[in-house]
């Protein structure tokens, strides 16, 4: 997984914690849990890998179960990212982010708020994964993005009609990086984002 013995044991640690909650609150789809390292870790991991410069300020918005802010926070020092933020409006699931976050050490900001409504955050790279469509993603990005800062948002084999479907709305550069962990899949680098 290309990560470091320290990361690896937080790692563990956080997935043991999921294991243990998820039956209360619903972290991740019972199906998914048996995949968990896969479909879960290993692709917020590459997620967390597709910056390929230091990070000031990261934020997360509507982080669930931890996927893939939480991850990234736990990654923080192998990738150089300074401050992690996760937003999220569910009370229990912002409990078990924090339990993570201490558990594990690790330094990270959890906001229990709607994205519409928390602070602009003014974030270096902002990520969601399964959150909502292309275009409701920027219109969040428009609030809490830094200037010059850049959107990872993973999308499935039908990335590119949401692309099409959201230059309808937006004008925005964008890349998209391949998927390692689904074929056909990308995480969507986006940049210079603004209304048409």
């Amino acid at each position: 997984m290309n990560v470091s013995r320290e990361t690896l044991e937080r790692l563990e640690i956080y997935a043991s914690l999921l294991e243990k909650w998820n039956p209360k609150i619903n972290l991740v789809s019972k199906a998914s849990l048996e995949h968990l390292w896969e479909r879960h870790i290993r692709d917020s991991i590459q997620v967390a890998q597709a910056i390929h410069h230091p990070v000031k300020h990261w934020v997360d918005l509507g982080s669930g179960g931890g996927f893939p802010g939480l991850v990234v926070a736990l990654m923080a020092s192998d990738i150089g990212v300074d401050q992690v933020t996760l937003i999220e409006s569910d009370q229990r699931k912002c409990a078990f982010l924090r339990t993570v976050l201490r558990e594990t050490s690790v330094s990270g900001e959890v906001i229990q708020e709607r994205i519409e409504i928390a602070p602009p955050q003014s974030a270096n790279v902002l990520s969601a994964r399964a959150l909502t469509d292309l275009s409701g993603l920027l219109g969040f990005a428009m609030r809490h993005l830094a200037e010059g800062g850049i959107c990872l948002f993973p999308k499935g084999v039908n990335w590119e009609k949401e692309v099409e479907a959201a230059r309808e709305e937006w004008q925005f550069s964008v890349e998209a990086v391949p998927s390692q962990i689904e074929a056909g899949a990308a995480i969507l680098r986006i940049g210079e984002i603004s209304r048409v």
